[in-house]
């Protein structure tokens, strides 16, 4: 049976990644594009176009799966790699406590800077994550990185449960 070499293999996923990256830069363009020709629209209906462009954002996060995927059944087959995997998914798990203590700040969570619209978007992308984080848990094959990717799972689990928690209990942290 001929099979594709690692190297073979890693250079598709990284095309796939490619690929998905260009179809995103060019619907996000689209997007803009929209808001260029048709200005009064969006002060009309700026909440729609708002859902727009979160669904958009969804969208892309969810395009981002289907490579992310394929990568994790490519390093799958060799521990190194594996575990280097499942620490890039520790790392991208981290992002979400942070993001989430970034947007707290009230100087970036009440200002229009692009950080906070980056802590945001990393927010509102963590279902899609957490989905990542157990199809990369349920695909790996090795201790370490099964370990690793729990840890992210936990990571990013407890930082939604959190968040959900202040939503519906919200605490007072200053008084004046």
């Amino acid at each position: 049976m001929n099979t594709i070499p690692l190297r073979a293999q890693l250079g598709i996923v990284a095309a796939v990644y490619a690929a998905v990256l260009a179809v995103s830069a060019i619907l996000a363009f689209m997007r803009y594009m929209q808001y260029v020709r048709h200005p009064d629209d969006v002060a009309a209906a700026g909440g729609m176009y708002a859902f727009g462009d979160a669904m958009l954002a969804m969208f892309i996060v969810c395009m981002l799966l289907v490579p992310t995927f394929l990568l994790a059944m490519v390093v799958r087959q060799a521990e190194g790699l594996s575990i280097s995997y499942a620490k890039a998914m520790l790392f991208v798990s981290l992002t979400l406590p942070l993001s989430a203590g970034i947007i707290a700040i009230p100087a970036v969570g009440q200002s229009s800077s692009i950080f906070g619209e980056v802590c945001l978007e990393r927010i509102f992308a963590a279902p899609a994550v957490f989905a990542g984080l157990v199809m990369s848990r349920l695909l790996a094959k090795f201790d370490r990185g099964k370990r690793l990717t729990l840890y992210a799972i936990l990571i990013e689990a407890l930082t939604l449960l959190v968040m959900i928690g202040l939503m519906f209990f919200p605490t007072k942290l200053h008084v004046g």
